[in-house]
């Protein structure tokens, strides 16, 4: 068959997905699965490990047969998948209830309560960022204080990529870029005891896993993984990668400078930096080998916004968001600055903001249609990139500007990032961008390439540039004035219109079965 074949398994918030890649990065085989989410506990959103193993397994055997080859026309693995929460092992190596996904939202009273006392701030020095609601050291301190006994059984302390990998090789490890979501020293690194210790998490020292750089070789399929898969035992398994970095790398975004926009179910964007650039807008985490820094400032307000609408308007066509973005295309095309449609704020599920945010239109007429609204739903995702492109851009100088998911491969949006932004951007033609981040680092740990620099310069990829049109950028500066006036604006209602607040601490409920 094919030599040098490479494959990427890709399991995010709702979907696992493995790809084989040629040389090249050319797509021949994928297979893809829901993984369902479990969400029975208020403020909690968990994964079934063995489930979520089971189902990955099956994704795999699907694309090899979708390609037509066998486990022995695969070289090497790659593993990536939705980044920070928590998965855990007891002493024996088995799943130690199930896996707390970055969706989770029961720890909001424990990070309250370290915001109080100062020690968020304290850590932004020595992490390069406070501890997110969602972040490992957050839930591991809540399941201390409400699963005491969960909490005393743990054995291994990672991430949902790294169980993954595990059930390829066998092998407890993590690498850089998961263990710097939460554990590791800004300027060093390496694991830090100043974080565990400050927020008295040191008796974790020991559950931490080996952490390797991502293009590492950290095993080899497994017998069992084998039968599973139908992947040859023996076949060597890189590190991997965290999500948000796993994309950047599919899309040829590997020196120090380059940014990375990429809309899904949360704003996420990030630029590497060869050097720790502290900022209270960003978080500062380690890139894909030591000495290399990704500053990344994401929010939940992106293309999830539009999947909302598309479900309510067609809950019965799973491809709604893309004839809504059409309509709106066909609409609005060649027009822009002389049509007048509302204001959106993409404050559905979150925002930037500390205070909590809500979604708002502002300026709806009675001869606004659905493209209207939907119009102004794709702007406002893009200003609320806009926003954190422009936090960014205060890291250092930027090469150039990726941009993926949202419709970007469509070129209209790829336009209109870069008239919202303000500078050029360019889209890739690459189907599924951090199956393939993943795909290079196995593509290195199996000698193919000898750097992940070298992988992604051997990629067969024509990305599509796009550079900002000067009229209708001045058109859309004016409207991001009015957009950001407005939030502020709006700013001082927000936890009124939020309802009750949420309790400060969740009801102690046993997440072990």
């Amino acid at each position: 068959m094919g030599a040098d074949y490479v494959m990427g398994v890709d399991c995010g918030s709702t979907t696992a997905k493995s790809v084989i890649f040629a040389p090249g990065g050319r797509i021949v085989g994928i297979g893809q699965a829901r993984i369902p989410q479990i969400t029975h506990t208020p403020r909690q959103v968990e994964r079934d490990m063995n489930e979520c193993w089971r189902l990955v397994s099956q994704t795999i055997r699907e694309a090899l047969a979708d390609a037509g080859c066998s486990g022995a026309d695969i070289t090497g693995i790659g593993v990536t998948a939705h980044g920070d929460g928590v998965f855990l092992l007891d002493r024996h190596a088995e799943p130690l209830g199930r896996g707390i996904m970055s969706l989770d939202s029961r720890a909001f009273g424990v990070h309250e309560g370290w915001k109080e006392a100062g020690l968020l701030d304290y850590l932004m020095p020595i992490a390069g960022q406070r501890p997110y609601p969602y972040s490992a050291t957050t839930l591991l301190s809540w399941i201390k204080r409400f699963e005491p006994e969960r909490y005393s059984a743990i054995g291994t302390v990672f991430f949902a990529k790294d169980w993954l990998r595990f059930c390829l090789t066998g092998e407890i490890a993590t690498d850089l870029t998961e263990a710097s979501t939460a554990f590791t020293d800004l300027h060093t690194q390496s694991y830090s005891q100043k974080i565990l210790q400050t927020l008295d998490l040191q008796d974790m020292t020991n559950a931490l896993p080996l952490m390797l750089n991502s293009c590492d070789r950290a095993g080899h399929v497994s017998a069992e993984a084998a039968r599973a898969t139908g992947l040859l035992e023996g076949t060597p398994v890189s590190a991997g990668l965290h999500d948000v970095i796993a994309a950047s790398v599919g899309l040829g975004q590997v020196r120090a400078g380059d940014m990375t926009v990429t809309a899904g179910t949360f704003s996420i964007n990030e630029v590497l930096r060869d050097r720790p650039v502290i900022g209270a807008e960003w978080a500062c985490r380690a890139g894909y080998r030591k000495g290399l820094w990704n500053c990344m400032a994401i929010s939940p307000a992106s293309a999830s916004n539009l999947e909302w609408m598309a479900r309510y308007i067609a809950p019965e066509d799973p491809d709604a968001a893309a004839r809504l973005i059409e309509a709106s295309i066909a609409k609005f095309e060649g027009s822009r600055c002389e049509r007048q449609i509302p204001l959106y704020h993409p404050y559905l599920f979150g925002s930037p903001f500390e205070t909590p945010a809500t979604a708002s239109f502002l300026g709806i007429q009675s001869w606004h249609d659905r493209a209207d609204l939907f119009q102004a739903m794709i702007e406002g995702t893009i200003f609320n990139h806009r926003h954190h492109v422009e936090d960014l851009k205060r890291t250092g100088p930027v090469n150039s500007i990726g941009v993926s998911g949202g419709g970007s491969r469509r070129p209209e949006i790829g336009q209109l990032f870069a008239d919202i932004v303000g500078s050029a951007v360019m889209t890739s033609p690459v189907r599924e961008a951090g199956a393939l981040g993943a795909a290079l680092t196995a593509s290195v740990a199996c000698g193919i390439h000898p750097t992940l620099e070298d992988a992604v310069a051997g990629l067969d990829m024509h990305p599509r540039d796009f550079t900002p049109d000067p009229t209708l950028s001045r058109y859309y500066d004016s409207l991001y004035e009015r957009y950001t006036t407005m939030a502020r604006v709006l700013e001082p209602f927000w936890p009124a219109l939020q309802g009750n607040p949420a309790p400060r601490e969740a009801t102690a409920q046993s997440t072990t079965s």
